[in-house]
């Protein structure tokens, strides 16, 4: 599904990406479905006030819980990428 998404949207893919993280905070979606989109958004080049600027323009249609909820929830994601990047760098060092 999501890449006859990508195949079929028309949207500049920093677009793209904003409008999935508003899903994503739109439907409570859990840290691992954001850390899948880490990557994605960091090749687009998008900054994390813009990532903020979506959460607050959608903050009055899904709720102000909802948008603190999913903020938590990235902040989780980061930290498992961050993790993740960490034990990949130790990998070859202990090996």
């Amino acid at each position: 599904m999501t890449i006859d998404s990508l195949e079929r949207c028309g949207l500049a893919p920093d677009m793209l990406l904003l409008t999935r993280i508003a899903s994503l905070a739109a439907s409570d979606a859990p840290p691992i479905s954001y850390a899948a989109h880490i990557d994605p958004v960091l090749q687009a080049g998008l900054a994390a006030e813009q990532l903020q600027d979506v959460l607050v323009a959608i903050a009055p249609i899904v709720g102000t819980a909802r948008v603190m909820a999913a903020a938590g929830k990235i902040a989780a994601a980061l930290g498992i990428a961050i993790a993740v990047a960490e034990a990949e760098i130790e990998a070859p060092a202990q090996g």
